[in-house]
Order: C-alpha cells, then structure tokens, then sequence
C-alpha cells in the first residue's frame, strides 16, 4: 500500500489493506497477502500479493487494474521500502474480471510474487 499511494498516476486513497472503509462507489485497490514463503535462511523471502480494483465504471476498473500490475512488475524492483529491497516481482497472474455479486461494482484481480530482502 505504501509503494502504491505515492504513484501519482494512483488515486492516494485508492490502496487498501482492508476493506471494512470501503464504501460502494469508491475507487478502491485491495491488497492482501496472499501466502509465500523463505527462499534463503535468514536472507530472503517472496510475498505474494493479490490486488483487486473496484469502481462502478468497468473502464476505470480495468484500466487501473492494469496500471498497478505495471507499478508493481515494472518500477517496484530495485526500491527499498519499509526496511526492505523489493529484489524482483514476477506475475503469478494478470487481472481478471470478477464483477463484485452483492455491490454490482466492477472488479479485475490480479496477483504478484515480491521477492524481498531486508536491509
């Protein structure tokens, strides 16, 4: 989330790790931690992330999906963030629609793997 709401091209309260604040209607990328596991003793570790975009308009939701996969593969490696260096990010999956059943609200999924280090 941190990585995500100093993109200028991402709405700053878009990224969400919860979505008990979210309101229908509201633009919304969720993120969750979505398992992993130690790659080398004591040195590194991957993190895989699902995002979900929500917003009423399947456009915008499919766009913005877009953009954070391109975030996130493209210009996530290499940062340094919260006491860790993001080593690389590889796609488990690019964003797919799941149109939200009780808010009608569009929804596009996708998941990373955060290979991270901590400095």
């Amino acid at each position: 989330m941190t990585y995500l709401r100093t993109q200028q091209d991402i709405p700053t309260e878009a990224p969400k790790g919860d979505m008990t604040r979210h309101q229908v209607g509201d633009t919304t990328v969720y993120l969750e931690h979505n398992g992993g596991y130690r790659v080398v003793r004591d040195s590194a570790d991957r993190a895989d992330i699902e995002y979900d975009v929500y917003a009423l308009d399947r456009k915008a939701a499919v766009d913005l999906a877009y953009l954070v996969r391109e975030r996130l593969l493209e210009d996530l490696p290499e940062t340094s963030l919260l006491g860790c260096l993001v080593l690389d990010v590889e796609e488990i999956s690019s964003p797919v629609y799941y149109p939200d059943d009780s808010s009608r609200e569009h929804m596009y999924g996708g998941e990373v793997a955060v290979y991270i280090v901590a400095v």
